[in-house]
């Protein structure tokens, strides 16, 4: 619900003169709207003031809303006070890519959980389904852990083709 300068100016005039704070209720300011009526608008003191500052008043509400709908999930991104969409996060094979040529073709799944948004299961995983496909090579290192080469990233050694 967007909130309406017009009728929140309706609302104060009925409200005489927003002594009653009906206009408060209508922007969700429950707390000060009970204290208006008890207290006939601070003395009429409020009144004037919500008077001279019910346009902002209405805009801060609407922001207000705006700000709840989106934490709940209710607007989306579609706001007027939208702000940019959430990146998404990279693809898990092109986070591989990426760690293999810059370790000049050797992964492990630790350093490619660690650069994408995967565990490490996830990671060992998208490995060994992409050298099931020919694209790398298990191999182990001497420390006994397990990489995946990626032979098109490695350093040449001048002979790019063979004959």
């Amino acid at each position: 619900m967007r909130y309406n300068i017009g009728i929140a100016y309706f609302l104060w005039l009925v409200s005489c003169c927003g002594m009653l704070g009906f206009h408060r209720f209508y922007l969700g300011k429950v707390g000060t709207g009970v204290l208006w009526m008890c207290t006939g608008g601070l003395c009429g003191i409020g009144s004037l003031y919500d008077a001279v500052t019910l346009t902002k008043q209405v805009q801060d509400a609407n922001i207000r809303y705006e700000v709840e709908a989106r934490v709940k999930g209710e607007l989306g991104y579609q706001g007027q006070y939208a702000t940019a969409a959430k990146p998404q996060p990279e693809n898990p094979e092109k986070t591989i890519l990426r760690v293999a040529r810059k370790n000049s073709g050797f992964v492990s799944p630790g350093e490619a959980a660690l650069e994408g948004e995967m565990s490490i299961d996830e990671a060992r995983k998208m490995l060994e389904k992409m050298a099931s496909k020919g694209l790398a090579e298990m191999r182990v290192r001497s420390s006994g852990v397990v990489v995946y080469f990626f032979p098109e990233f490695a350093k040449d050694s001048g002979d790019d083709f063979a004959v």
